[in-house]
């Protein structure tokens, strides 16, 4: 493996620091494991994100349930 040195903003290397799982976890594993998070090889289907903007709709007109109604619909509350 060769290794490249970056320059990294203080903010940016704090923020890295508070991502590690231990102490001793490296950069590279940190980044990679982000990596890993922000791709998805299963893309949302085209079903799925007409639904998403369906919802998007409803919530910017008002047509939605807050979590007490739901509970109270449900006698859990």
């Amino acid at each position: 493996m060769h290794a490249t040195t970056i320059k990294v903003d203080p903010k940016l290397k704090s923020s890295l620091d508070n991502l590690k799982l231990h102490p001793r976890e490296s950069y590279n594993d940190v980044i990679a494991r982000l990596l890993n998070m922000a791709y998805d090889e299963e893309p949302l289907s085209d079903s799925t994100l007409e639904r998403i903007e369906e919802a998007l709709k409803d919530l910017k007109n008002g047509k939605y349930y807050t979590q007490e109604e739901i509970e109270a619909e449900l006698g859990l509350t």
